[in-house]
């Protein structure tokens, strides 16, 4: 791989955004990048938690300089594949069956923030900013809204899209779009320590499951999302995770995922 580094440590996979002298900028080839290393993350059965993260100052600063000038003379076909690109990688890490933890350590723009919203769960340091800048240069955040309006219910959504205003960590954390705001000196022992106790302490069927049933739920009505929730009760007790996790709670053993 040529634009990310992939590794895996104490079955977390780590994803590492690796263009800084473009400010880790995406283009077609980082996104086919990126989206063939979260398969390989998926299929990888000691893998259980994926860490996205970018080596420089920037996290991203969304679409390349020299991928915009080339949008300019595509072809509507082009675009939509282009487009369907963009959207498969989203959705991909959006419905990844395993935890995936954004580490933010400098500001998200644009499709860069596109990936930070996808994440489950988002660090950043303090000094990180977010935004949505696509307004501003006479396009549209066509993708990140259908995911954004799920995450911060619409209110929220048209001041951040319609705007294209960037904002501070603080603020992002109140709005919902990340989940902890960590000094950067100690934000790898965090991010680690966090991964390592979803890797030791919960089962991979059951954090799968879990995620499914949030993603789903949103898009039923209240008494479709209870039945749907009883048959997932249902298929879940039958798991051999839920067993052993069960016999282990009875009979006061440790249990090791």
């Amino acid at each position: 791989m040529k634009f990310i580094t992939y590794e895996v440590d104490q079955r977390v996979a780590t994803i590492t955004l690796s263009r800084p002298e473009k400010r880790n900028a995406l283009h077609p080839e980082l996104i086919k990048e990126l989206y063939d290393a979260f398969e390989l993350a998926k299929n990888d059965s000691s893998v259980k938690v994926i860490l996205l993260k970018a080596f420089g100052e920037v996290f991203s600063a969304g679409a390349d300089l020299a991928y915009l000038q080339q949008l300019q003379s595509n072809t509507f076909e082009e675009n939509l594949t282009d487009s369907n690109n963009l959207k498969n990688l989203f959705y991909q890490i959006y419905s990844h069956p395993k935890v995936v933890i954004a580490q933010v350590e400098g500001s998200a723009i644009a499709g860069g923030c596109g990936l930070v919203s996808v994440c489950d769960l988002v660090f950043a340091v303090p000094e990180a900013q977010f935004g949505y800048s696509e307004v501003k240069i006479g396009f549209i955040p066509a993708l990140v809204s259908c995911f954004l309006v799920r995450k911060l219910g619409e209110a929220r959504t048209n001041e951040l899209l319609l705007s294209g205003a960037l904002i501070g960590a603080e603020k992002a954390l109140s709005y919902g779009l990340i989940n902890f705001v960590v000094q950067a000196d100690k934000m790898n022992d965090e991010v680690q320590n966090y991964a390592q106790k979803i890797v030791n302490e919960t089962s991979s069927s059951a954090v799968s499951m879990t995620k499914s049933l949030i993603k789903k739920v949103q898009q039923l009505s209240l008494e479709e999302s209870l039945d749907w929730a009883v048959k997932m009760n249902a298929e879940a007790r039958g798991t051999q995770d839920c067993k052993k996790g069960i016999a282990a709670f009875l009979n006061k053993e440790k249990i090791s995922w």
